[in-house]
């Protein structure tokens, strides 16, 4: 297995950055993989929620599945949306937990933090905290979320066993996770895997199914269930980009889970 340096982890989140700053300030761009409203319905999203959104959020949408069919996040819950973007499933989540509850957005991306807080202001929704960070370090105390939601973003994670140690320690005790991401039935080689340019492709950082439900027990999470598998990629305007999905037998899981 290939070991990320500190260095090539630099370089990866700096490439994570500069994608999806480009989504976020570009939305009409084409982009290798689908963004927009039309991707959140192939996902799997109901258009009756979409039609309660705003329409800037939904512009730069970039999940690869629909989490919330996992139907975790209760009235009066404190979720964690990791990977936040410009809001389209931290503003369905705060929904759901009402006032009483409280939604947490993390996301590396600054240009995706700012247009979320723009649409926070807009919008009225104050049960919902905007905050800078990474998976492999949640800026969270231990036991203070009851869901953690995330949509298309730990693939890109260099450090997979690290994120889902800090998803099991931010959990309380008979929490819950959401999860939609890509996963591989091949792995890319080494050579691809240490090119740290390509990881933000949301290909090459992506692991086997397999894998990443052993990598989520080895972390204390358990309970783990795939909901639905499909072909994500199958929506991308590229052709280049469809043949390399192929190859690779890239797609999407959706699944669920929780901490004793």
């Amino acid at each position: 297995m290939v070991v990320i340096t500190a260095t090539q982890r630099d370089v990866i989140l700096d490439a994570v950055r500069a994608m999806y700053t480009e989504v976020a300030d570009e939305p009409d761009r084409e982009f290798h993989f689908p963004i927009g409203r039309a991707a959140a319905e192939f996902v799997g999203y109901p258009a009756q929620e979409l039609d309660a959104l705003p329409v800037q959020s939904l512009e730069s949408f970039a999940g690869v599945g629909y989490p919330f069919a996992a139907k975790r996040i209760a009235p009066g819950s404190v979720v964690l949306d990791i990977g936040s973007g410009s809001g389209t499933d931290a503003l369905i989540a705060a929904r759901l937990v009402g006032a009483a509850g409280r939604v947490i957005g993390l996301d590396l991306t600054e240009a995706m933090r700012r247009k979320l807080h723009a649409i926070i202001r807009g919008t009225g929704f104050l049960n919902i905290e905007v905050l800078d960070g990474n998976a492999e370090d949640i800026p969270l105390p231990s036991r203070s979320v009851d869901v953690v939601s995330s949509n298309g973003v730990l693939n890109l994670v260099p450090n997979k066993p690290q994120a889902f140690r800090e998803i099991a320690r931010v959990l309380k005790p008979g929490g819950g996770f959401q999860i939609a991401d890509i996963v591989v039935d091949t792995l890319p080689s080494d050579a691809c895997r240490a090119q740290p340019e390509l990881w933000a492709e949301c290909i090459v950082g992506a692991t086997t199914e397999d894998d990443y439900v052993a990598k989520l027990q080895a972390a204390g999470l358990d309970d783990i269930r795939v909901l639905s598998r499909f072909d994500y990629f199958a929506h991308s305007a590229s052709a280049e980009t469809r043949k390399v999905a192929a190859g690779f037998g890239a797609h999407t899981i959706v699944l669920q889970g929780s901490k004793d």
